[in-house]
């Protein structure tokens, strides 16, 4: 009985020191990119983002609100060359925190992320077709500041489309 008991320590003993190997090997080297992610006051720390950013795909994490049927448009230019980039409304946004329903507006835009798309598609859908579309998670979008397309810009609203995050996609799984 006490070669089987010093086999089965030895067993044992050999498989942890196989997991504590893999452990050291696993933590080597850089964390994987989509593990890595901004929050939104990191990103509105100092400066315009797209200064600090440039055009580099980075990850938000953050509450995400829209507002849609009830924005107003504002600081728009006559002729919109790059639509997508220069509008207002819809309002999309990340915020650190979760907008309660009764967010404003002027709320959304202070202290916020505000996103973007060329086609509008990378975005969660609404619950109802007024009032804000909120989410109850965090979620993780996947983009650039300082966009090709905001060169194109109204020169007034310039600096906003540079400043606007152009999202491709999202995830809500915060890791």
């Amino acid at each position: 009985m006490m070669r089987e008991w010093r086999l089965g320590v030895a067993a044992v003993a050999g498989l942890g020191l196989l997991v504590f190997g893999l452990l050291v090997i696993g933590s080597l080297g850089e964390p994987r990119a989509e593990l890595q992610y901004l929050t939104v006051p990191q990103v509105l720390r100092e400066g315009s983002p797209a200064d600090r950013y440039g055009d580099e795909e980075l990850r938000i994490s953050g509450f995400y609100a829209e507002l849609d049927a009830d924005c107003a448009p504002h600081d728009e230019p006559a002729a919109l060359t790059v639509a997508w980039l220069e509008r207002t409304c819809p309002l999309r946004v990340l915020s650190a925190n979760q907008p309660p329903q009764t967010v404003t507006q002027a709320e959304l835009e202070q202290g916020t992320v505000r996103l973007s798309a060329p086609n509008g598609s990378p975005f969660p859908s609404r619950a109802e077709p007024t009032g804000p579309n909120l989410r109850l998670e965090q979620l993780v979008f996947v983009g650039h500041f300082d966009d090709a397309a905001a060169a194109q810009c109204a020169p007034e609203v310039r600096q906003r489309c540079r400043d606007t995050f152009v999202v491709s996609d999202y995830s809500g799984l915060v890791r």
